[in-house]
């Protein structure tokens, strides 16, 4: 198995003020003077984490984390208040300019992956490359699947996913959710729980034995609350749809990684997007589901990551 590199001491930590009275969880890591990368974390609402990051050599990377609005260790976690993809575009520019980056690689999974692609349209100027993982598109039929289409595939797992919502709005688990999440814990924590234990079963996981408690708990009520807030309002890419707008993207490297068995991102819309970007590359990885540290995923990241920092570009893969 190829191995992730070392963890690293952060060169830098800030506590960054952004509009709406949101303060962003801002680190750097690797070589200041190298290739600027900055990592995406998923959810919306999940915060970054250090496996990301591990991804890239920090002696040929500088490394950029931060945790989204409301996100974890950014302020306030799980507010929903001035916290939009505008927002979070808007953030992308203030840290670039921050840490006085003209350009950086975007990399990013799943949620991430979205961003990243939002981001470019945004500010191509400031995008050198694209290295996107599971890509999530943020599409009504992709929402709708998650919460409502897998029944057939995870009946049981549904059937108990969907008791959280009473029998007549079964249908509409996602309002379900959402309006549960904006209670107090007590009132939140048994929808924040059900959607935890749905997510593992798409992702193909065992079942969770220890449930979260205190502030593992709070953590996981705050992610799935931004969660429900972005899904509820299409993430705000549906008007025009956000894949109907990559033709747009600027025509820089870019890299599609995708597990052939991700339920939680289907590989329909990798094919789709490499399709919209003849000069990306593709790999779907048979048998490799949505979990990043997957041996063959973090190899394939590895692979693409080193190519891109020694030659400016990401190594052919066969397209699927």
């Amino acid at each position: 198995m190829a191995a992730l590199y070392a963890a690293t001491p952060p060169l830098r930590t800030d506590a960054l003020g952004v509009s709406g009275g949101h303060v962003l969880h801002l680190q750097e890591f690797g070589n200041p003077d190298g290739m600027p990368a900055v990592v995406l974390h998923g959810g919306p609402g999940s915060g970054s984490s250090p496996l990301l990051r591990r991804f890239l050599d920090p002696n040929r990377y500088r490394i950029i984390g931060f945790d989204q609005r409301g996100a974890g260790r950014s302020t306030p976690r799980g507010a929903t208040r001035d916290n939009t993809m505008a927002d979070l575009l808007a953030d992308l520019q203030a840290i670039r300019h921050h840490l006085g980056i003209e350009r950086w690689l975007v990399v990013g999974g799943s949620w991430g992956a979205t961003l990243a692609l939002a981001h470019a349209l945004a500010e191509s100027q400031a995008v050198s490359a694209l290295l996107l993982r599971a890509t999530f598109l943020a599409r009504a039929e992709d929402i709708t699947r998650f919460f409502q289409g897998a029944v057939a595939d995870l009946p049981e797992a549904w059937s108990r996913f969907a008791a959280i919502a009473p029998p007549a709005r079964r249908h509409a688990l996602l309002e379900v959710l959402t309006e549960g999440l904006q209670g107090d814990a007590p009132q939140a924590a048994p929808f924040a729980l059900a959607w935890w234990r749905w997510e593992a079963a798409m992702s193909g996981a065992l079942p969770p034995t220890d449930e979260p408690e205190g502030d593992a708990l709070q953590e996981l009520i705050g992610r799935y609350r931004v969660q429900s807030h972005y899904l509820s309002h299409c993430c705000w890419l549906d008007a025009p749809p956000l894949l109907d707008r990559c033709g747009s993207l600027p025509c820089v490297p870019t890299a599609i990684l995708h597990g052939g068995s991700d339920h939680i991102c289907p590989p329909d819309g990798a094919r789709e997007l490499h399709r919209r970007l003849p000069h990306s590359t593709l790999r779907i990885i048979p048998g490799v589901g949505h979990d990043p540290t997957h041996p063959e995923m973090v190899a394939a990241m590895l692979r693409a990551l080193d190519s891109y920092a020694a030659s400016g570009r990401f190594e052919p893969e066969v397209n699927s």
